[in-house]
């Protein structure tokens, strides 16, 4: 969850991971630190703040920020509340190694306890202090290097961790490490310098070359050498260095106040993108199809399966709610939708002839991951449907397609989630025609239909400013109820997260029918209550009647309505137009007002959007 960032080579350090700690603080940004060795005489300096990397940066004015290698750290706080004590880098008990750490050590207490029976102390709550005393305890014990000190205590260690770590005694050497947390090396041509970063943003600038650490390896890195990659039992890894290319001016604001904005304006670029060479013209004629390579390479295995299982968390679990009306609508499939935390640990019933499609935006996502893997354990295929390039879950899974919608910066996700969306309806579409389960005519309509949605969203965005006015209306609200049906319903509950996690305000999401089997007592006049109820389809009376029964106990309606929808604008308290399409698709669209009306109410709060409280972007611990 946390971001790490380190360098070493000719340049100095600091404005390196200073900038890299920015481009990571979606990550986490309780407090934020970075350990240099001085270039005059190699003496450790450690800075450290409470807050953000800007925090970090006014404390370290004025002070010797001078070295050619140095790690730096934005931390997500796990073990020990924020503060500069518990902020990394955590230094050993000589002052020589430094240390940082994403990730959880589970059987922290026990070594702590041996630790201190062998006369070391502790001043921070963390389980990253005891690894890197652990670390040096191992070094004298041992009488080794760094690098062999850090893989000999990693084989007591038990949980998920990425490290980076430097010693003052050796200033051209870092070490890094990894288990169940992701950790990228960027790689010079020549081997001149190395960059660390928990995923690449903060490498693309300055490489497309990086390596990608396996569970438990350990990367020893030494200026103007290769570098030497082991296992814990230190046997030497040979290591494939992987191009990868980012768009760095995603990773700017480009004139928007907040990433998240900007995000969700960028989502008909993206999708475009998204679709583009996979929604072609048919051999057969210029009707349209679907070529995904995902498809075609495991044809047989998709095409037999009798239960598709996807498995995921918080938004992308959302997006597979609808992913599972859309693979049963087209592929006649039976699709169950499990999160990832639960699915792990529930003794889940998967036969080989099963998929389990695994959904995350940056495919590190710790549960997830952990679920993928327990489906390979029991023989079914894992389709992985993420965002990060080269991620962990693209890496194990048997198959996958990327969504390609660029890098999201923004904590709370926006384009991502659509970017899923469109992945799983051109799959559905893909599978269904290949089983003969949709016709050729409703086929082509929904590609033609979904190749429409990017302009259908820029309509959409035409109303920014009337969303913003309204939205200021709300700011007063302690609770919102978010109602839909059909496949507005997983929208609904979106909506209802994203002004969750930015506002702070309570809002739930239910299917429509079900608000009055208790929802229903919480509405007065001072409840507003979001309707999503698109006109296209057999649930559009019922949700009206749903509406009815809001509008007779005082309730203020906002309704997110089909272009030229009159029934329900006279009904209703305030409305917000979408452009019509097929029902299946309709959450591309519905999906983006309420997008805009959570990221207006936290602006007008006044509320950190980008950056909301007690969150993070990666959530790669349990």
């Amino acid at each position: 969850m946390c971001g790490i960032v380190g360098y070493i080579g000719p340049r100095q350090a600091y404005p390196i991971l200073i900038k890299g700690l920015h481009r990571l603080e979606y990550r986490g940004y309780d407090s934020a630190g970075c350990a240099l060795i001085s270039d005059t005489d190699n003496h450790l300096n450690i800075y450290k703040a409470k807050g953000k990397v800007s925090d970090l940066e006014r404390s370290a004015t004025g002070k010797d920020i001078s070295g050619s290698v140095g790690i730096a750290h934005t931390r997500w706080a796990t073990h020990g509340e924020p503060s500069e004590v518990n902020a990394h880098p955590h230094l050993g008990r000589s002052g020589y190694i430094t240390l940082v750490h994403n990730g959880i050590i589970e059987n922290y207490a026990t070594l702590r306890a041996q630790l201190i029976k062998k006369g070391f102390s502790f001043k921070s709550e963390t389980d990253t202090e005891v690894l890197v005393q652990l670390i040096e305890y191992t070094q004298q014990k041992l009488n080794c290097g760094l690098g062999n000190a850090v893989r000999n205590a990693l084989r007591l260690v038990i949980g998920a961790y990425a490290i980076a770590a430097i010693d003052s005694r050796r200033p051209h050497e870092l070490v890094c490490a990894r288990k169940s947390s992701p950790l990228a090396i960027g790689v010079v041509d020549d081997n001149s310098e190395f960059f660390i970063g928990s995923d690449a943003a903060p490498i693309a600038e300055y490489t497309d070359r990086i390596i990608y650490l396996k569970d438990e390896e350990v990367a020893v890195i030494t200026r103007d050498a290769p570098i030497k990659v082991y296992d814990l039992k230190g046997h030497e890894a040979e290591k494939e260095i992987q191009h990868v290319s980012l768009d760095l001016a995603m990773l700017d604001h480009e004139g928007f106040p907040h990433f998240m904005l900007k995000e969700i304006f960028d989502q008909p670029k993206v999708l475009t993108d998204c679709m583009r060479g996979r929604i072609v013209e048919s051999p057969y004629g210029h009707q349209p199809a679907v070529a995904l390579s995902a498809v075609t390479r495991h044809r047989r295995e998709l095409l037999r399966a009798k239960r598709i299982v996807i498995v995921s968390c918080g938004t992308s679990w959302h997006a597979g709610l609808i992913g599972k009306q859309l693979i049963e609508h087209f592929c006649r499939i039976p699709v169950e939708v499990a999160y990832a935390s639960e699915f792990r640990y529930s003794e889940p019933v998967i036969e080989h002839d099963d998929v389990v499609i695994a959904i995350s935006q940056s495919g590190e996502t710790a549960d997830t991951l952990a679920a993928l893997r327990t489906a390979k354990d029991h023989g079914a295929l894992v389709y992985g449907i993420v965002n990060g390039v080269g991620s962990s879950i693209a890496r194990e899974a048997d198959t996958g397609t990327y969504i390609h919608v660029g890098p999201e910066i923004g904590v709370a996700s926006t384009k991502a989630f659509t970017g899923q969306v469109t992945v799983l309806a051109m799959l559905a579409l893909a599978l269904g025609i290949a089983k003969g389960t949709v016709s050729q005519e409703e086929y082509e309509t929904t590609l033609r239909e979904l190749s429409a949605i990017p302009a259908k969203i820029e309509r959409v965005l035409l109303q920014n400013d009337k969303i913003r006015l309204l939205a200021e209306n709300f700011t007063y609200a302690h609770n919102f109820l978010y109602l839909g049906r059909g496949c507005n319903y997983p929208v609904a509950l979106e909506g209802a997260l994203k002004l969750k996690e930015i506002s702070y305000i309570h809002a739930e999401g239910y299917p429509a029918a079900e608000m009055k089997h208790g929802p229903i007592a919480l509405v007065d006049r001072e409840m507003p209550v979001v309707f999503v109820a698109t006109n296209h389809d057999a649930l559009y009376q019922k949700t009206i009647s749903n509406m009815q029964e809001i509008i007779s106990r005082h309730g203020r309606i906002i309704a997110i309505v089909t272009e030229g929808d009159e029934q329900v604008k006279a009904m209703v308290h305030k409305t917000i137009e979408v452009p019509d399409t097929i029902s299946a698709l309709t959450p591309l669209l519905t999906v983006i007002p309420l997008q805009l009306l959570a990221y207006h109410i936290a602006v007008a709060k006044g509320l950190d959007v980008d950056q909301p409280r007690n969150l993070a972007k990666s959530v790669t611990v349990e």
